[in-house]
């Protein structure tokens, strides 16, 4: 695993509960159209060598939930060509 993991908690003790044990930073993050900052999860940045074995049942046990990032995406693949000209729907 050579990429940082985000997990994300409502709760700020738990957060540091989390970052205590992985010697992890606590930040606060904003979901995109948040204005109230009760509303806002605390991000908890797992560094890179930490196994995702020893962070998931802790994210778990604290109620939190991983950000998913890339990991989840499909591999890129090239859309086909766009047409030159315009499709003929009736001949004539």
């Amino acid at each position: 695993m050579g990429e940082q993991v985000v997990a994300y908690f409502w709760e700020r003790e738990d957060a540091e509960q989390v970052a205590g044990q992985l010697d992890a930073v606590v930040r606060r993050d904003r979901f995109q159209g948040e204005d109230d900052d009760e509303d806002h999860p605390w991000m908890v940045l797992v560094p890179g060598g930490v196994d995702l074995a020893v962070v998931e049942p802790l994210v778990t046990q604290y109620d939190g939930w991983l950000d998913a990032g890339d990991a989840g995406a499909p591999p890129s693949v090239e859309p086909p060509p766009l047409p030159t000209a315009p499709k003929r729907l009736k001949k004539g």
